[in-house]
């Protein structure tokens, strides 16, 4: 059996995904996270240069997606086709480029309050709109089972919440989806028990 070292900073963030799949597979894991003033000293000895890394069997993986999409493929949260691969792995994509476009390390509040109002007003309802589209009436994104792109939607939204209190409220199918993700037995422990941090 494979031995996992997922490291972070001690928040949800970029781990948050990697961690859903642990729980859901039941995947023993160490779950190490660094604080933010041990960071200068620990950042030489990571790869890139960027948290998180995994290291599975002595070989570190890192790139937050890289890291989720490995783990997927253990799980079975790929998809049973490549097509169907190829279509979780899109919708990944489209959810993480809006994720990059939030200005989280502008200094200057006016001008970041600004940038999000922007994209939270103009960006975000083409992303929601597509999204709800491609849900449509069906339980998951793509397939007839849950995948880690339905995952990544809950993982996203309870992240954007914070930044827009009404992101998606007017979009039920991916709200009802959240919903179904988070009454997954396994994904509703790790919620219950995870540590509280606000992203």
């Amino acid at each position: 059996m494979s031995t996992y070292k997922l490291s972070y900073f001690n928040m949800r963030g970029r781990a948050e995904l990697a961690r859903y799949i642990f729980a859901y597979a039941g995947i023993q894991y160490d779950d190490i996270r660094i604080e933010w003033v041990n960071w200068p000293t620990i950042k030489p000895s990571i790869p890139f240069l960027h948290l998180p890394v995994m290291e599975v069997d002595g070989v570190i993986i890192h790139q937050s997606l890289a890291i989720s999409r490995y783990l997927a493929r253990e799980a079975g949260l790929v998809g049973k086709s490549i097509l169907e691969q190829a279509q979780i792995d899109a919708l990944v994509d489209s959810l993480n480029d809006f994720t990059t476009l939030i200005p989280w390390n502008e200094k200057d509040e006016i001008l970041k309050k600004k940038l999000l109002d922007d994209l939270f007003d103009n960006e975000a309802p083409v992303l929601l709109q597509n999204l709800a589209n491609q849900l449509g009436n069906k339980d998951w994104f793509v397939g007839d089972s849950v995948t880690w792109v339905d995952f990544y939607w809950d993982v996203c939204f309870t992240t954007f919440i914070t930044l827009r209190q009404d992101f998606a409220a007017n979009y039920p199918n991916l709200l009802a989806l959240k919903d179904r993700v988070e009454a997954i037995p396994e994904i509703a422990e790790w919620i219950k028990n995870r540590p509280q941090t606000v992203l």
